[in-house]
């Protein structure tokens, strides 16, 4: 099975196995990581799944609604998603994620 890590805010690592077809905020969630809030619950309407992808793997990049989301954050960064908005797949196995810092 493909593999995700997660970085949480104290910069500990655990990878994780990953379903594919799942959001990577699923993933996160389900494995019982608490910061990541996800208060919508994956609807692309609160900004509270805010992650950075590391590394090379490319999830590809935010569409409209996610990008004007993402606009309100304090933290945003090349790098800022919306674990939401990525869904795992094969051909991102091995991807890294750092939760980003709470606005």
């Amino acid at each position: 099975m493909p593999t995700l890590t997660i970085i949480n805010r104290a910069g500990d690592a655990q990878r994780l196995e990953a379903a594919s077809g799942l959001s990577v905020m699923e993933i996160i969630r389900d494995a019982g990581y608490d910061e990541l809030l996800a208060l919508c619950g994956g609807c692309c309407s609160c900004a509270t799944c805010h992650v950075y992808v590391e590394g090379d793997v490319d999830p590809g990049v935010p569409g409209d609604d996610e990008d004007d989301l993402l606009e309100s954050s304090d933290h945003r960064t090349e790098r800022s998603r919306l674990a939401c908005q990525i869904r795992f797949a094969d051909e991102l196995a091995g991807l890294t994620i750092r939760i980003a810092p709470e606005d």
